[in-house]
């Protein structure tokens, strides 16, 4: 079953100009890396692809205050080559992704007048308007920017062509577009003439263009702001505020991210880092290698309300079994999935209502490209790309190689439960089983009828082999699966469900398991074939074997409550008796048979049986 789309998102928008600064390939530094945990204000379903910047006229300030404000040390945050804590500039809050504390429910009023008031002739008049519903500075910086993420779009002409650029505050509003410098340039005019002390900060992003790896020289790349509330200094950008361009960066689209308004230093170093240290409002800073060698986590990976993933760099390898983990924390339960190489293969991805677990077999050796999507549970098929890693592999594990028709996430989950499956028997993804037996229990609601799958990519099997290794019970709240597998080998097993209630045959996937089997002597036969009139509530015992051996004499063992009368048809028809636990017992030979078939006898004095069961005898 086909997990769902993802967002066509799936990078930033950050494309150096020639006088700009040059990326080339990095080598690999080991490096102190800030490790965040946050919660989200708000979450958001899409990622906006960032936008940027050329070479335009900015100034960057120095202010001997900027880490005036030292007094939180958090023990959980430390470099990889120090024991000592790391302290920030900031208070960390961990219920907050910014810097300030700020209540967006207060905010609705003001953010709907301030992002529609309409361009007017010049930047203070337009400044008047935008901040008269504004009685403290933290509202006036909210005003500005929702009008400037609201009104100026990207030039993506100006970006292609230096010529065509607007820089200055005045030339960024007559022509309501401007690249990264003319929005930061246009934001600083507009808090100064509000009495909001903002400078325009110069540095590096990983935008449109960047590649994990990537080595970042020369000139500055990206601009941004720092503000002034209440003494202290604070982080945004509100190019990256505005909304997103397409691939080539032919095409702008608003598209609002709230997760760029006064960003934690902390987290707003993850993709911008500026040339003068100090802007990063972090003690210590970190180095460009450590910047360059972080894994970039796209805005909507904290406004999902993910915590951490590990690995933390963006390079790494799969190990001698061929096998790469990628460990995601989330604050809620989250969807995720993945894709090698822009498919959805090769990885077996375990839900957690606190995160994911994502184990990569490449069936290939070499480089390849690992990227991780994520989604509010209620967003439907809408995923949004969070990061994506460069994965080397070695060493191939072909015992690994997933069937056709595999989908994540594997096992029960959160997300099984509340597609009614809970109390699951078996609590892990990978089922090993030495005999090539092994059975699977739930407890479930009533009105859910299933059916299941046996695949494998190991050799052909036909739909009824793969429906006929599978025998389904029910007893009141409990469904039962018991499987028996044809030979040795890596098999799916998937489950469907639908509401009795519902018409129709359409049956929706709610959850799988990987079984293997390394016995190369198991050969099971398929199960007895279940005609319609067997029903899920029956209960089979023995014979559980489709093929019956030809010239014996079998043992059966059936519950099937309310009928008058069970017997098994062969030559001769046997009736089975009743025990004292409602069991239907009794022996019935095999002797010159081709098949025998279980019937049923609804009422005493029906003249009519039906057929429940048929097993194949086998020749001799």
């Amino acid at each position: 079953m086909e997990q769902g789309k993802r967002n066509a998102a799936e990078g930033s928008c950050n494309v150096g100009f020639a006088e700009a600064g040059k990326h080339q390939q990095a080598e690999v530094f080991p490096g102190s890396t800030i490790q965040v945990e946050i919660h989200p204000i708000k979450r958001s379903q899409r990622l906006s692809k960032k936008l940027s910047f050329g070479k335009v006229r900015r100034e960057t300030r120095e202010n001997n205050t900027i880490y005036d404000n030292k007094g939180f040390v958090d023990d959980t945050i430390k470099t990889h080559n120090s024991k000592e804590k790391t302290n920030y500039a900031y208070p960390w809050d961990r219920s907050n992704l910014k810097s300030f504390p700020v209540d967006l429910g207060k905010f609705r009023q003001l953010d709907a007048y301030s992002s529609k008031v309409k361009a007017k002739s010049s930047v203070e008049v337009l400044v008047q308007e935008v901040v008269k519903q504004a009685h403290s500075e933290l509202e006036k910086v909210r005003a500005i920017w929702m009008w400037v993420t609201h009104n100026i779009e990207y030039d993506v002409e100006g970006f292609h062509n230096p010529g065509l650029r607007c820089g200055a505050a005045e030339e960024v509003l007559r022509a309501g577009k401007g690249v990264c410098g003319g929005y930061a340039s246009l934001f600083q005019k507009m808090c100064s003439l509000a009495g909001i002390k903002c400078v325009e900060v110069s540095g590096y992003a990983k935008g449109y263009g960047y590649q994990q790896g990537m080595h970042f020289t020369g000139k500055s790349d990206h601009a941004w702001n720092a503000v002034v509330l209440e003494e202290k200094w604070h982080l945004l950008d509100s190019t990256w505020g505005a909304g997103k361009c397409n691939d080539d960066c032919s095409k702008f689209t608003f598209q609002y991210d709230e997760f760029y308004f006064l960003t934690h230093p902390a987290l707003f170093v993850g993709n911008h880092f500026p040339l003068e240290r100090q802007w990063q409002l972090l003690e210590p800073p970190l180095s460009l290698r450590q910047f360059e060698n972080a894994l970039d986590k796209k805005s909507c990976f904290y406004n999902l309300g993910l915590l951490s993933i590990l690995p933390e760099s963006p390079q790494i390898q799969a190990g001698r079994e061929g096998k790469a983990t990628v460990m995601i924390e989330s604050s809620s339960p989250v969807q995720f999935m993945h894709t090698l190489n822009e498919k959805q293969e090769d990885g077996i991805l375990t839900l957690r209502p606190d995160g994911m677990k994502l184990e990569i077999y490449p069936q290939q050796s070499g480089k390849h490209s690992l990227k991780i999507y994520a989604s509010n549970h209620d967003a439907g098929e809408e995923y949004s790309f969070v990061c994506e890693y460069q994965l080397q592999c070695k060493s191939v594990n072909k015992e690994m190689r997933l069937p056709a028709g595999f989908s994540n996430p594997v096992g029960p989950s959160w997300l099984t439960e509340s597609k009614g499956l809970h109390r699951p028997s078996q609590c892990g993804p990978l089922i090993h089983t030495q005999d090539g037996r092994c059975f699977f229990g739930f407890s479930v609601e009533k009105d859910l009828s299933f059916t299941s799958k046996l695949i494998t990519a190991a050799f052909c099997m036909t739909d009824d082999e793969q429906r006929r290794h599978i025998f389904v019970s029910r007893n009141g709240d409990w469904v039962e699966f018991k499987l028996q597998l044809p030979r040795a080998g890596l098999y799916v097993f998937n489950i469907y469900a639908k509401k009795k209630s519902v018409p129709g045959n359409s049956y929706d996937f709610v959850c799988n398991y990987l079984i293997s089997c390394t016995d190369s002597s198991v050969q099971w036969p398929v199960f007895p074939l279940a005609y319609a009139s067997w029903m899920e509530e029956y209960e089979l015992v023995e014979p559980l074997v489709g093929v019956l051996p030809a010239n014996r004499d079998v043992r059966f063992k059936l519950k099937i409550p309310k009928v008058a009368s069970v017997s098994v048809s062969g030559t001769d028809t046997h009736k089975l008796t009743q025990d004292v636990d409602g069991y239907w017992t009794g022996t019935c030979s095999t002797r010159g048979c081709k098949d025998l078939n279980v019937m049923i006898q609804e009422k005493h004095n029906d003249r009519s049986y039906s057929f429940v069961l048929n097993y194949q005898v086998k020749n001799d």
